[in-house]
C-alpha cells in the first residue's frame, strides 16, 4: 500500500494546484449574472492562463491540461459553468446525460470471492516477484552506468578545471543564473539518470539514498544552468530530507526557498512555484512552524493573479489562527484580504465566506468602521448571490450600530439598505409588515395622555392648566395631587376611602403606576407620544406615520371579533387614527411625535406600535416641525427611496422586588400603559379663570371670576374644589350674595360688603355674629374641601356658569405655587369611573405690605358690671414694610375687628383726633384696644360654632367682618385650630387627674381672641391711582405672649453634645409654669390715690382699702391672703417707711368658678409720704389638689398712695 502511494505522490503533487485552480475558477463562474459578467470571467481566465504560463503544451514530460486532469471535478454537477459558451454547455449536458444513463451499471458485480482472492494474489505476486525486483535491478544498473560513464568524464573535467583555475569554482547565486529553458537533456544523459535513480529510491522509501542522488543531480543541473531541473531536484531533496526516519539532518528550508525563487523569477512558472509553496507550507505546519509557513504563503501573493493570492492569503490566515498563541486579529485581517481578492477574481461565494468568518472576530469589539466595511461587503455579496435576507440583515447592522462614518457614507449605506429592502418587499407584497431599524424608538420614554389638549388663554380668560404632555414629571407634585384626590374622595365617602380607589392618571409615563389597565372615555382622544432618535448624520423622512393597534369591541366579545388596523381609511367607525403626513428627523436629533387615536366604541384597545414609510431626502437641509413641511421637500424625495414598515412598542415593566423569589431572580412586572380600556361616556368639565391676578400684596383681597363649562353630553354634579392652601381663595359663604354675576358689572366696586356709618359709631365697636358652619368650617370638618355653589348643584351638557372667587395674597412674600383640584361626578353612576378630576396650578407672586404684632394683657380695672369676669388690653403694632415695590404710596388702616367666642373689642383706647391712620413706607403705628367678655346671655344663645365679631372703624364706612369675604378668610386662617376636636372638661367630678388639673391652670392664661386688621393701599399705576384692599389676621392664644400676622422663621437649634443617661423616674407629672400659676387669681386694690389726715390731732391715720380677688379659672380655688409680708425689694425701700395692716392678718377663702370676692382692709400710717399698698401675699391652689400647685399671686404693678397732713 505504501509503495502504491509513493508511486503516485509526485503525480498528485504536480497536478494538485492545477486541480484547485480549476475548481475555484469553475465555482466562481457559476455565480455570475448576465453575459457581461461571463465575458469578464472568461477574459480573466485567459489572463490567468497566460500569466501563469499554463497552456496545453506538455511540460516536464507530463500533460498540463486542465480538463484532462484525473481529479478534476465533474463539470456537469455545476450547470452554470458556461465559460466556453454554448458549445461547452451542450457538451456538458451530453456528458451529464451519458453519466445519467450509466448510473444503473455496477462494475464488478459478476466477480466471485474466488476472483477476489485471485486478483489479490496476483497483485501481491506482481509486486514482490515483478515490480520490486525490477526496481532493484534498474537502480543497480543505473548506479553501475553512472560509475562507469560519469566517473571518467567527471575526473577529466575536474582535473582540467583545477589545472586552469587552480581553486574551487564558487557557486553562482540565483540572480546571476540565466534561464536556460531551451536546454533539454537526452534520455541517456547522466544527469537524468541520476534523477531517475533518485526518483526510484524515493518511490521505494529509500530517502537517504534519494537525498544523496537529488543533491548530486542538483549540483550537475546548476553547473549546466538547467534551472528548471535544478529547482525540481532542490524541491525533492528537501522532501527526502524531511521524510528521512529519525531525522539525521534538519529540514533544509532554504532548499525550498531557492526552488520557489527559481520557479518564480527565472523559470516564470507560477504553477510550479505555487505547488512548491503549498508543499513547503504543509511541511512547516507539520513542524508547528506556522509563522514561517504564513510568511512563505504571503510572500508569493502578487497582483498578477487574484485567485492564487486569495487562496494563499486564506491559507496564511489559517496558519495565524492555528498558532500556539492564536493571532486572532491577524487571522481576521488576512481573511478580509482573501475575501477582497476572491471578490476581484469573481468568486463571490468564497468572498462572502471569508468576510463572514472575519466578522466573527470583529463583531462586538468596538471597531465600528471595520464592522461597517465588513457588513457592507457582506450585504453586497449576499445581494449578488440573491441571498436577500442575509443582505438585509447585514445592512441593518450598519444602520443600528453607533456609526462613526461620515454623513456621505452613512447616506450611501442608507440608500443601499432602502434599495435592497425594496426588492425584498416586492417579493411578498401581501406579507406582514417588516420591522424597520430606523429611527430608534425609546419605548420606555413613551407617554400616553387621555383627554383633549389644553385650550390657550383668550384675553383675560385663562383655562385651567390641568395635565398636558408639555409638563415635566415631578414626583413631589404627583404625590401632592394624589393626596388632594384622596382627601376629597374621603370627604365624599364620609371619611372612608373605598378599597377599590385608585388615583386618576391622565398622563402615563415610566414613573407612573402602570400595573393596571388605564381607563379612557369613549369619544375622547388618546395621545401617544413616541420618542424617536436618529443615530445617523443624515436626515430621515417618515411619511404616513400612524399608530398600529388592535381592538376588541365589547359588544362583539362573544363572537371573538378582532380587528387589526394599520391605517384608518375605510372603517373609522371603531377607532379613528391620526396620520402625520410627513415627519422629518434631522441628523443625530431626538424628536417626539404625538399620535392620536379617537375611540368611537367601548372595548379593549391594544396599541402595538407605529407604522410609517422610511425614506431620506437629498442634500443636508435641516427642517424642524411635525406634520406637513411646506416648501422644503415634497413626496418625490420619499417616494423614490422609501419602504413601508413598522416598529413595535414593547415596554418593559419595573423589576419585581417584593418576595424572596423575585429578589433572587430577575423578574419584571407588566406595563399596561398601551392597553387602555374604553369606557362609557362621562361628563367633561372645563374651567376658565377671569381677571385672575398674577401678583398680589401680602394679605391683599382681589375679586375674580371662575367659569365652569360642561363640554360633554352628560350632566355633572357634586362639584368640589380641594387645595392645600384653602386660605388663599373662597367662593363665599351660604349668606354671600352671588350677584353681580358678570365681571364687568363690578370692576370698580369693593371686594367687601360695606355699610356707611355715622360719626357717633366711631371709637365704639359694632357687634355682629356669624357661624363657622355657614362658611364651610366646623369642628371635625375638612376646610381644604370646598363645595362649589352651582345652581341646582347640576351642570347640564353644554351649560356654563360664572361664579365669583375672592383671592387673598399669602402672608409670605415670594412666588407661590397653589394647586386646585376640581372634583365632579356623573349624575348616572358608572361602574368603571366613579369620578373625574381637573387640575389647575396658579402661580402668584406676592410683595410685602404690612406686618402686624399684637399682645394681650389683663386689665386691673373693674369699673362697671361690663367688666365682670375681667377685662383685657390689646396692643396692636402695625408696620409698613413695603418699599414701594408695587408702586404703593401709603397704607390706610380702615378698621380693626375682633372675632371670638368669648371676647370682643369694646373700644379704642388711644385713638387720636386724626381718625385716619396712615402709614407711609417703613412707618409704624401703635393701637390699644379694650376687650371685654361677651355677655352671658349672648354667649348662652350661641352655639359652639358661633363667633362674635366686633368692628372698630377709623373712617365713615364699616366693613361687615362677619360677611364674605372677610369672614371666609378669617375662618380659613383658623382652619388648622378648628380641625382639632375640643375636649369638654368636667367640672363637678369628685376627683380629677393631675393632667386635668394642669390643664385647668393652663387655661387661666389662655385667651381666645382673634384680631383682623383691614386696610387700603393707594397704588399709582400707569398714571392712574388704584385702591387695593386687604386684611391681616393675628391669633391671640396666650396672655402676655406676642403674636404675629406673618409666619416666623425658626432658627435651627444649636449643636449640643450627645448625652447618655438613665432616667430615674419616668412617671413625673407635668408641672405648670410660674407664669401660668400666677394667673390663677387676679388681685386688685381699690383705695384713694391721696388721703389727707391731721396728724397733729390724731397720730394714727386709718385708710380703708378694698382687695378684690377674681378667680380666672373654671374650677374652685382655695385662696390664702397673708398681710404679714414685708417688702424687701430695692424699689420698695426707696419709698417712705412701711405701714401696718390692722385687723385680721390672714384670710382663707374659697372662690367658685370665675367668682369675684372683696375684702375690706384697713391700713395704718403714722407719717406722711408715699406708700406701696401692694404688700399682701396671695396663695392659691385648686380645691381638690395637693399643695404642689400652690404659689404666690403678686401684683405686677405697685399700688401707691399719698398721705398728706392737713
Amino acid at each position: 500500500m505504501e509503495l502504491r502511494v509513493a508511486i503516485y505522490l509526485k503525480l498528485i503533487l504536480e497536478r494538485l494546484i492545477e486541480h484547485q485552480m480549476n475548481r475555484y475558477q469553475i465555482l466562481g463562474e457559476s455565480y455570475e449574472d448576465g453575459p457581461c459578467t461571463m465575458t469578464s470571467n472568461k477574459n480573466s481566465d485567459n489572463n490567468l492562463l497566460s500569466l501563469d504560463g499554463l497552456d496545453n503544451e506538455v511540460k516536464d514530460g507530463l500533460p498540463n491540461n486542465f480538463r484532462a486532469h484525473p481529479l478534476q471535478l465533474d463539470q456537469s454537477s455545476d450547470p452554470s459553468n458556461s465559460i466556453d459558451g454554448p458549445d461547452h454547455v451542450r457538451s456538458a449536458s451530453s456528458l451529464h446525460e451519458t453519466k445519467k444513463g450509466n448510473i444503473g451499471i455496477i462494475h464488478g458485480a459478476c466477480l466471485t470471492l474466488t476472483d477476489h482472492d485471485r486478483i489479490r494474489q496476483f497483485i501481491q505476486e506482481f509486486t514482490f516477484r515483478g515490480l520490486l525486483p525490477h526496481i532493484e535491478k534498474t537502480i543497480r544498473q543505473l548506479n553501475d552506468q553512472l560509475i562507469s560513464r560519469k566517473g571518467l568524464s567527471r575526473s577529466l573535467f575536474s582535473a582540467t578545471k583545477k589545472w586552469f583555475s587552480g581553486s574551487k569554482v564558487p557557486e553562482k547565486s540565483i540572480n546571476e543564473l540565466k534561464n536556460t529553458s531551451g536546454l533539454l537533456y537526452p534520455p541517456e544523459a547522466p544527469e537524468l539518470q541520476i534523477r531517475k535513480m533518485a526518483d526510484l529510491c524515493f518511490l521505494v522509501q529509500h530517502y537517504d539514498l534519494a537525498y544523496s542522488c537529488y543533491h548530486t543531480a542538483k549540483k550537475d543541473f546548476l553547473n549546466d544552468q538547467a534551472m528548471l531541473y535544478a529547482a525540481g531536484a532542490l524541491e525533492m531533496a528537501a522532501v527526502s530530507a524531511f521524510l528521512q526516519p529519525g531525522a539525521p539532518r534538519p529540514y533544509p528550508a532554504h532548499y525550498m526557498d531557492t526552488a520557489i525563487q527559481t520557479y518564480r523569477d527565472i523559470c516564470k512558472n507560477m504553477v510550479l512555484a505555487e505547488r512548491c509553496v503549498l508543499l513547503s507550507a504543509e511541511l512547516l505546519k507539520s513542524q508547528s512552524k506556522y509563522s514561517e509557513a504564513a510568511a512563505l504563503l504571503i510572500r508569493l501573493t502578487s497582483e498578477d493573479s487574484d485567485l492564487r493570492s486569495a487562496l494563499l492569503l486564506e491559507q496564511a490566515a489559517h496558519c495565524f489562527i492555528n498558532m500556539k498563541s492564536p493571532m486572532v486579529r491577524k487571522y481576521a485581517f488576512h481573511m478580509i484580504l482573501a475575501g477582497h481578492r476572491f471578490s476581484k477574481a469573481g468568486q463571490k461565494k468564497h468572498a462572502l465566506r471569508c468576510y463572514c468568518q472575519a466578522m466573527q472576530v470583529y463583531k462586538g469589539k468596538g471597531w465600528s468602521l471595520a464592522e461597517d466595511h465588513i457588513n457592507f461587503t457582506i450585504g453586497r455579496q449576499s445581494y449578488t448571490l440573491r441571498q436577500l435576507d442575509n443582505a438585509v440583515s447585514a445592512f441593518r447592522h450598519i444602520l443600528i450600530n453607533e456609526s462613526k462614518q461620515s454623513a456621505a457614507q452613512q447616506g450611501a449605506f442608507l440608500r443601499e439598505y432602502l434599495y435592497v429592502y425594496k426588492n425584498v418587499s416586492q417579493l411578498s407584497p401581501d406579507g406582514p409588515l417588516p420591522q424597520l431599524p430606523l429611527p430608534y424608538i425609546n419605548s420606555s420614554a413613551t407617554r400616553v395622555f387621555f383627554g383633549h389638549d389644553r385650550r390657550p388663554a383668550d384675553g383675560e380668560k385663562q383655562a385651567a392648566t390641568h395635565v398636558s404632555l408639555d409638563q415635566e414629571y415631578d414626583s413631589e407634585s404627583s404625590q401632592q395631587w394624589r393626596e388632594l384626590e384622596e382627601q376629597v374622595v374621603s370627604v365624599v365617602n364620609k371619611g372612608v376611602i373605598p378599597s377599590n380607589f385608585h388615583p386618576t392618571q391622565y398622563c402615563l409615563n415610566s414613573y407612573s403606576d402602570n400595573s393596571r389597565f388605564p381607563l379612557a372615555v369613549v369619544e375622547e382622544p388618546i395621545t401617544v407620544e413616541v420618542a424617536f432618535r436618529n443615530p445617523l448624520k443624515v436626515p430621515l423622512l417618515l411619511t404616513d406615520l400612524s399608530l398600529l393597534w388592535k381592538f376588541h369591541p365589547k359588544d362583539f366579545s362573544e363572537k371573538d371579533n378582532e380587528e387589526v388596523k394599520q391605517l384608518v381609511t375605510s372603517e373609522p367607525e371603531m377607532i379613528g387614527t391620526e396620520v402625520i403626513s410627513e415627519f422629518l428627523i434631522n441628523g443625530e436629533e431626538s424628536k417626539v411625535a404625538r399620535l392620536k387615536l379617537f375611540p368611537h366604541h367601548i372595548g379593549e384597545l391594544h396599541i402595538l406600535g407605529v407604522v410609517y414609510n422610511l425614506g431620506t431626502i437629498q442634500g443636508s437641509m435641516t427642517v424642524d416641525g411635525i406634520g406637513a413641511l411646506p416648501g422644503c421637500h415634497t413626496g418625490k424625495y420619499s417616494l423614490s427611496m422609501s419602504v413601508r414598515g413598522k416598529q413595535d412598542l414593547e415596554i418593559q415593566g419595573p423589576r419585581l422586588n417584593n418576595t424572596k423569589e423575585e429578589k433572587t431572580s430577575v423578574k419584571y412586572g407588566p406595563d399596561r400603559r398601551l392597553d387602555p380600556i374604553i369606557t362609557e361616556e362621562m361628563p367633561l368639565l372645563e374651567v376658565f379663570f377671569i381677571h385672575f391676578p398674577t401678583g398680589l400684596l401680602c394679605g391683599e383681597i382681589r375679586k375674580a371670576y371662575v367659569e365652569f363649562v360642561n363640554v360633554s353630553k352628560c350632566p355633572l354634579t357634586g362639584l368640589k374644589v380641594v387645595s392645600k392652601r384653602p386660605e388663599f381663595f373662597t367662593f363665599g359663604g351660604n349668606t354671600a350674595v352671588l350677584t353681580p354675576l358678570s365681571p364687568s358689572a363690578s370692576e370698580n366696586c369693593s371686594a367687601y360688603k360695606t355699610v356707611v356709618t355715622d360719626a357717633t359709631s366711631v371709637c365704639t365697636a359694632l357687634i355682629s355674629s356669624a357661624s363657622s358652619v355657614d362658611f364651610g368650617i366646623g369642628t371635625g370638618s375638612q376646610p381644604e374641601v370646598i363645595p362649589v355653589p352651582l345652581p341646582d348643584t347640576v351642570l347640564l351638557p353644554g351649560a356654563s356658569v360664572q361664579l365669583p372667587m375672592w383671592l387673598r395674597g399669602p402672608d409670605e412674600e415670594g412666588v407661590h405655587e397653589i394647586n386646585f383640584l376640581f372634583y365632579y361626578e356623573s349624575v348616572k353612576r358608572q361602574p368603571k369611573i366613579r369620578h373625574r378630576i381637573l387640575r389647575h396650578t396658579a402661580i402668584i407672586c406676592t410683595s410685602r405690605s404690612l406686618n402686624v404684632r399684637a399682645t394681650v394683657c389683663r386689665s386691673n380695672s373693674l369699673e362697671n358690671e361690663e367688666g365682670r369676669g375681667g377685662n383685657m388690653l390689646v396692643f396692636v403694632d402695625v408696620e409698613n414694610t413695603n418699599t414701594s415695590e408695587a408702586g404703593v404710596k401709603e397704607f390706610h388702616i380702615v378698621q380693626v375687628s375682633s372675632s371670638s367666642k368669648h371676647w370682643k373689642l369694646q373700644k379704642s383706647v388711644n385713638l387720636s383726633e386724626n381718625k385716619d391712620a396712615k402709614l407711609a413706607s417703613r412707618e409704624k403705628g401703635k393701637f390699644c384696644f379694650k376687650a371685654i367678655r361677651c355677655e352671658k346671655k349672648e354667649a348662652a344663645t350661641q352655639s359652639s360654632e358661633k363667633y362674635t365679631f366686633a368692628d372698630i372703624i377709623f373712617g365713615n364706612e364699616q366693613i361687615i367682618s362677619s360677611a364674605s369675604p372677610c369672614a371666609d378668610f378669617f375662618y380659613r386662617s383658623l382652619s388648622s385650630e378648628l380641625k382639632k376636636p375640643q375636649a369638654h372638661l368636667p367640672v363637678h367630678t369628685e376627683k380629677q387627674s393631675t393632667e386635668d388639673a394642669v390643664r385647668l391652670i393652663q387655661k387661666c392664661s389662655e385667651v381666645d381672641l382673634n384680631i383682623v386688621i383691614l386696610w387700603k393701599a393707594y397704588v399709582v399705576e400707569d398714571s392712574k391711582q388704584l385702591i387695593l384692599e386687604g386684611q391681616h389676621h393675628v391669633i391671640l392664644r396666650t396672655i402676655g405672649k406676642e403674636a404675629f400676622s406673618y409666619p416666623q422663621k425658626q432658627e435651627p437649634p444649636e449643636m449640643e453634645l450627645l448625652k447618655f443617661f438613665r432616667p430615674e423616674n419616668t412617671t413625673v407629672s407635668s408641672r405648670p409654669s410660674v407664669e401660668q400659676l400666677s394667673s390663677l387669681i387676679k388681685t386688685s386694690l381699690h383705695y384713694p390715690e391721696s388721703f389727707n389726715h391731721p396728724f397733729h390731732q390724731k397720730s394714727l391715720c386709718l385708710v380703708p382699702v378694698t382687695l378684690l380677688l377674681s378667680n380666672c379659672s373654671k374650677a374652685d380655688v382655695d385662696v390664702i391672703v397673708d398681710l404679714r409680708h414685708k417688702t424687701t425689694s430695692p424699689e420698695a425701700l426707696e419709698i417712705h417707711a412701711s405701714f401696718t395692716w390692722l385687723g385680721q392678718t390672714q384670710y382663707k377663702l374659697q372662690l367658685k368658678s370665675q367668682e369675684i370676692h372683696s375684702l375690706q382692709l384697713k391700713a395704718c400710717f403714722v407719717h406722711t409720704g408715699v406708700y406701696n399698698l401692694g404688700t399682701p401675699r396671695v396663695f392659691a391652689k385648686l380645691s381638690d389638689q395637693v399643695t404642689v400647685f400652690e404659689t404666690s399671686q403678686q401684683n405686677s404693678m405697685p399700688a401707691l398712695i399719698i398721705i398728706n397732713n392737713v
